[in-house]
C-alpha cells in the first residue's frame, strides 16, 4: 500500500513537474532568441563591458543572462528527468527508482540554482511579464521538485523494503 501510494505521487508530481519544466525551456528558449535576435542592434557602439557576455539581454537588468541560460538549462534536464522518471516509476523495480531519485536530486539542484538567479533579478529591479512567469515557474518548480525527490525515495525505500532479498537484483 504505502510502494503504491508513494508511487502514485511520484508519477503525478513527475508530470506535473514535465508540463512545468517545458514550459520553462520554452520561455527561456524564447528570451535567449529574443537577445540573440536584438544583440546586433543593441550593441553597436557599446563599451567593452558589455560586449563581455555574447548574448545581451536588452529586458530585464544584468541577472538575467544567467538566469535565463540557467534556467534553460534546468528545464532542459528537468525534462529529461521527468521523462525517464516516470518510465522508471512504472517499472517499478528498486532499481529504476533509485535512479529516478538521484536524478530527481540533480535537476533539484540545478532548479534551485536558476531560482537563486530569480530571486537576484527580482531583489533588482522589474522585469518584463515573460521573464516574471519565468521566475514565477522556476521558484514554484524548486518546490514541486523537492517534494518529487522525496517521494521518489519514499517510493524506491518501500520497493526495496517489500522486495524479497533473493529477488532484488535488477531483472532486464
Amino acid at each position: 500500500m504505502a510502494m503504491g501510494g508513494s508511487r502514485s505521487v511520484a508519477a503525478g508530481l513527475l508530470l506535473l513537474n514535465l508540463i512545468m519544466y517545458v514550459v520553462v525551456a520554452i520561455i527561456a528558449g524564447w528570451a535567449i532568441n529574443y537577445s540573440i535576435d536584438d544583440s546586433a542592434h543593441a550593441l553597436k557602439g557599446a563599451t567593452p563591458p558589455v560586449r563581455l557576455f555574447p548574448i545581451y539581454f536588452p529586458m530585464g537588468n544584468l541577472a538575467t543572462g544567467f538566469f535565463v541560460i540557467f534556467a534553460l538549462l534546468a528545464g532542459v534536464v528537468g525534462v529529461s528527468t521527468s521523462l525517464t522518471g516516470l518510465r522508471d516509476v512504472t517499472d517499478g523495480h528498486p532499481a529504476s527508482m533509485m535512479s529516478a531519485a538521484a536524478s530527481a536530486i540533480v535537476t533539484w539542484t540545478l532548479t534551485l540554482l536558476a531560482m537563486g538567479l530569480a530571486c537576484k533579478e527580482i531583489s533588482i529591479s522589474p522585469r518584463p511579464p515573460s521573464l516574471l512567469a519565468l521566475e514565477t515557474f522556476t521558484i514554484i518548480l524548486a518546490a514541486t521538485q523537492l517534494l518529487c525527490a522525496g517521494s521518489l525515495h519514499a517510493g524506491a525505500n518501500a520497493a526495496i523494503v517489500t522486495t524479497p532479498i533473493g529477488a532484488r537484483a535488477y531483472r532486464v
